[in-house]
């Protein structure tokens, strides 16, 4: 017979690592998803933060910003300001055409990708 506060950290160890599995799955495709939105329209960084909460891929928008930056530094996005009519001007990012090519190229190894993880854990009950 198993000890219940055994089984009870069992659990609580499985909660742990499922949440922090979906962190690194999140951190891992983050960039991408800033990219797809930006491959629409040209956006500012409160609004993609919450387009990116609304959608469960970040918690805050802080952590959105070094990730913008990175993007930029990368050459991914490029800024530009613009007037606001509800207060002071505001940076909007747009996608390069490198960033664009980068989403592509994602785009086709992520399918690839899920596509071979889906085969593997077919049959597994959720």
């Amino acid at each position: 017979m198993q000890d219940s506060s055994v089984s009870g950290r069992k659990d609580i160890v499985v909660a742990e690592n499922a949440g922090g599995m979906l962190t690194q799955l999140r951190k891992g495709v983050l960039e991408y998803c800033v990219l797809r939105h930006l491959d629409d329209k040209p956006a500012y960084g409160l609004e993609l933060a919450n387009l990116l909460s609304d959608q469960g891929l970040i918690a805050h928008g802080g952590s959105l910003y070094p990730l913008l930056t990175r993007l930029r530094t990368q050459g991914l996005v490029e800024t530009f300001w613009e007037e606001s009519e509800s207060g002071p001007p505001r940076r909007y990012y747009r996608q390069t055409a490198e960033g664009h090519a980068a989403l592509r190229n994602f785009c086709s190894e992520w399918r690839d990708f899920t596509s071979k993880v889906d085969k593997l854990m077919e049959g597994i009950a959720s």
